[in-house]
């Protein structure tokens, strides 16, 4: 039996912080910020706010919209490529603060695809473990303010959390195929360790990640031989606005059909990808189906085709 996604949910820092305000800081224009990516504004989070803050009010979000009590959760993932290092993981600061009791989990440290790795993993152990709860936080703000702010990589980040159930019980949309990859030779090109500022090979992503996201949703179409033209929307981690158009232009399908908020929160790393799943889903979509896909560090990227 096929697993299911019943739901999303999602969690947003109060603070505001608008081009304007990091552009004093960076020396550039805020129209420049928004002409090369796409952003308006971001969400920072206080300093009491961390990833396991922000993943719980998700967690939480998505379980109210989809009527499952924490004793229902036969596991939690959390993805999270801005937690702190060290063990144990977030995720089991995150489970006991939901109250998930011996539940297991699994935590994934991933940059921008954990998102998708995680639902893809989850539906491939839903009929072991039940309801299965996948939460990706983020807190890139602290990643940015850790060193000096470098003009092109502090202009992306927002912070964020999104969290999806996947189950094989009836409802929700099927998950009918996936296709997950990782290729390490690109690994320093996108890359962070806290000891220096997060380094970004910004030709290098733009390039790999404009080839291999329209190649990996045309894999999961190709197995439901279904065509672009036939998908209602498309679900794309968002870190870049120009990266979301060059998509929509490879897949030859109009530009919004690929889902975008990134002009009012940036890129939260692996939670963007569910925080627009989460917003979409809000918005009463069609059942016809759908396409989420994301490209992230490692390099990692995937897609999911759900109807």
């Amino acid at each position: 039996m096929n697993a299911r996604l019943h739901g999303f949910g999602c969690a947003l820092p109060e603070r505001v912080v608008p081009n304007a305000e990091l552009a004093a800081r960076l020396g550039c224009t805020e129209e420049w910020i928004e002409s090369v990516c796409g952003i308006r504004e971001r969400r920072w989070a206080d300093a009491d706010t961390g990833v396991v803050e922000l993943g719980a009010a998700a967690a939480e979000d998505c379980m109210s919209r989809t009527g499952v009590a924490a004793s229902q959760i036969g596991m939690l993932m959390l993805a999270s490529g801005s937690a702190r290092p060290g063990f144990p993981a977030p995720g089991a600061e995150l489970a006991h603060r939901l109250g998930l009791g011996t539940t297991p989990v699994l935590d994934l440290p991933m940059a921008s695809a954990g998102g998708l790795f995680g639902m893809v993993l989850a539906s491939k152990l839903a009929e072991t473990y039940g309801d299965i709860l996948v939460v990706a936080a983020e807190k890139m703000s602290t990643v940015i303010e850790a060193h000096p702010l470098d003009q092109n990589s502090a202009i992306l980040f927002g912070d964020g959390a999104g969290a999806a159930l996947v189950s094989t019980r009836p409802g929700g949309r099927e998950i009918l195929h996936t296709a997950i990859h990782s290729d390490g030779q690109f690994r320093n090109d996108l890359a962070y360790d806290t000891a220096s500022a997060l380094k970004m090979n910004g030709l290098t992503v733009i390039m790999q990640a404009t080839r291999k996201l329209p190649a990996v949703i045309r894999e999961v179409l190709e197995q439901a031989k279904l065509t672009p033209a036939e998908i209602g929307t498309f679900l794309v981690h968002q870190a870049n606005q120009n990266l979301l158009t060059r998509v929509a232009k490879s897949l030859d399908v109009p530009a919004e059909r690929v889902f975008s908020n990134i002009a009012r929160y940036g890129n939260t790393s692996s939670a963007s990808l569910l925080i627009a799943a989460a917003e979409w889903d809000r918005q009463s979509p069609s059942a016809g189906p759908v396409v989420f896909a994301a490209f992230g560090a490692g390099l990692h990227w995937g897609a999911l085709l759900a109807r």
